[in-house]
Order: C-alpha cells, then structure tokens, then sequence
C-alpha cells in the first residue's frame, strides 16, 4: 500500500541534503572569493609599497648627488669634516622631502677611500704590475690573512695578486704570472668553465671568479669584514689620447682604517689605528689642519716620522657611493649608486653622473 508520509519524508530529507549541498557549495565559493580579494587587495598594497619604497630610494639617492656637487663647488677636497659625511647634515636635506609614510636613511662614503683594483697593473698596456698598488695590496691582504688558521697556497696573497694580475692584463697566453697565476686554461677546467678577463674589472663581484679569492675572504666573517668592503673598481681616468688609466690614489682623509694599514709598512698596525683615530677627533671638532696638503699629518703631535707612499696619496675625490634605505609598513629597499661629480664645460656648474646603480 502506498505510504504517502514515508515518501514525504524522504523527499524532505533530499531537500535537507540539497539544501546544505548548495550552502556548503556557496560557503566556499564564497570563501574563495574572499581569498581572491584579499590576495588583491595585499597584491595591490604590495605593489603601491614598492613603487613607493622606489620613489623614496631614488630620492635619497639625488639628494645626495646634489649635497656633493655643492660640495664640490665649494671646496676642493674631501674629508670627514664634509657636509656629505655629517649624518646631521644628512637628515637635515632629507627633512625638507615629505614622505606620508616611511623612513628614509642616507649614507655617502668616498669611493677614493678604497683601494682600486684595477690600478694593479699599469693600463693602458696593462702588461706590467704597478708596484706600489702590488705592494699596498699585498699588505691588505696580509691583514685579513687570519694566521691561526691555514690558507691554502692558491689563497695566499702572492697567489691571489698574480691571479689578478691575469685577470686584468690583455695577454691571455700560457705565461701566467708567477707559478700561481691563471689564465683561461685554467678557469676552462672549471664547472662551469668561463675565461679570464683580460682587461679591467666592471664589478667588484668579479673577484669572486678568480682563483683563490673564496667567498669567506670576499664576504667576511662577522668578526671581520670582507675584502670587497675595501676594494673598487671605480676609479678611471683619461690617459693620452683615447686611452685611460687607473691612477690608484687614496684620498687618506676618507680611507678605512684597514686601508690605511695597507698603506704603511707591515709593522705599523698601530701608528695607522692612531692616524684613524685623531681623523676622527678632528671630524668631530671644529677646528682642523689644511687637510689640502698632502703632508698634513707630519705637523700633527707623533705622526712626523710618519711616511706615505706620494703615489698612493689624493686628498680630493669626485666619486662617491650613495647608499639610500627607505622602508614603508613592513617592507624595505635599499638603493646602492656610485656616483661621479663632473663639471658642466659650458656652465661651469657641478653635477653627478650615476655609474652603477643597484637595489635589494
């Protein structure tokens, strides 16, 4: 017989099961969508930030430009008593540049401060070591070399310094420099292979494809910085006709500490830690010798027996690094340029040329 209730209460329990089949259905519709949205809506904020952090970064970058071609119509040489070393006289610029959101940080230090790798060897010809640059980096080297623990031969200074030296001179043959130089034959061998260079280095990253400079030597350690910190590839000039060179000369009024140990003798650590420290004391004073002199130091209380390389020695320079960090919410960019100041020979006004320029 049939039993109409039954058959009623099977149809509801069907439309209870499409009902929550459908809602369960529309639940996660929904869900995705607002997943979606979401993911829009961070997407889009992301994109505003970086935008933003890139307009920020560059700013700071052409603040400082403009605070160093000030500087250079101003005054000839360059020290840490310069405006473009004085953090206050930084965030004193970069106040004047509103930003609704975010900070901003700039540092500017002297690319002249550092050693210039690719005045190693005597371009244009580039065939001979030029040795006091030999010297000088053979020192530096020497004080990174951490004696307490053995370096193998290819990671000795003399090693390294050959190994250089093939890099960057236009001979690629079988007469590498010493018994540890490198030429192609030897970076072929490689996985991956590539060639020697032979000619002068574009980016100081490079040092990282010759023979016997590691990464540990290249990065540092945390309890000693690496070498790139005080190396450059910047640095060239015009030489007769259509040539150039790499004068190699170190503005010791801006130089680290651990180049200006490079630029005495081995044995005297402490006499260029004491040079470092009164460049300090005098940055941070109001009175100060004629640093235009190249043998300011000699008139200086203890530094008259004190001696440096001519050839070594610039008080000026007109190539800079600008480092500019900018953060926003939770997010940051930094901006690396290095700069050089060139005068305009029509006007006579000052103005910055960027030569590399990088972010992370």
């Amino acid at each position: 017989m049939f039993n109409r209730a039954k058959t009623i209460g099977n149809n509801r329990g069907i439309a209870l099961l499409l009902v929550i089949s459908v809602t369960t259905i529309l639940i996660a519709t929904a869900l995705e969508y607002n997943r979606r949205a979401r993911f829009a809506v961070l997407s889009t904020a992301a994109a505003r930030d970086r935008l933003t952090l890139s307009q920020m970064t560059a700013s700071g970058i052409h603040a400082a430009m403009a605070l160093l071609a000030k500087d250079r119509a101003e005054s000839n040489i360059d020290s840490l008593q310069e405006d473009w070393a004085n953090p206050d006289k930084i965030n004193e610029l970069l106040s004047e540049i509103p930003f609704e959101d975010g900070t901003l940080a700039v540092n500017i230090t002297d690319e002249m401060g550092r050693i210039q790798i690719n005045a190693l060897v005597t371009f244009p010809d580039s065939r001979n070591f030029n040795e006091s640059q030999r010297q000088l980096l053979e020192r530096y080297l020497n004080y990174f070399k951490d004696d307490a623990e053995e370096t193998p031969e290819d990671s000795q200074p003399p090693a390294i310094i050959n190994s250089l030296k093939d890099w960057l001179d236009s001979g690629d043959d079988e007469a590498i420099t010493g018994l540890s130089g490198a030429e192609s034959a030897y970076y072929q061998d490689l996985s991956p292979p590539y060639s020697s260079h032979n000619g002068p280095m574009a980016d100081i990253n490079d040092l990282l494809l010759i023979k016997g400079i590691t990464p540990e030597l290249y990065y540092g350690r945390a309890e000693k910085p690496g070498i790139a910190d005080a190396l450059t590839v910047h640095g060239m000039m015009p030489g007769a006709g259509t040539s150039f060179t790499f004068p190699g000369k170190i503005n010791i009024n801006t130089a680290a500490l651990p180049v200006l140990v490079a630029m005495l003798p081995t044995e005297s650590v402490d006499l260029a830690t004491a040079f470092f420290e009164l460049r300090q004391e005098l940055a941070s004073g109001e009175e100060a010798p004629d640093l235009s002199d190249p043998a300011w130091y000699k008139n200086m209380a203890g530094f008259s027996g004190m001696n440096l390389d001519p050839k070594l020695i610039t008080m000026a320079s007109d190539t800079f690094r600008i480092v500019s960090e900018a953060k926003v919410n939770n997010a940051t960019l930094t901006a690396t340029a290095v700069v050089q100041r060139l005068q305009n020979t029509k006007t006579g006004k000052w103005d910055c040329k960027i030569l590399s320029y990088q972010t992370e």
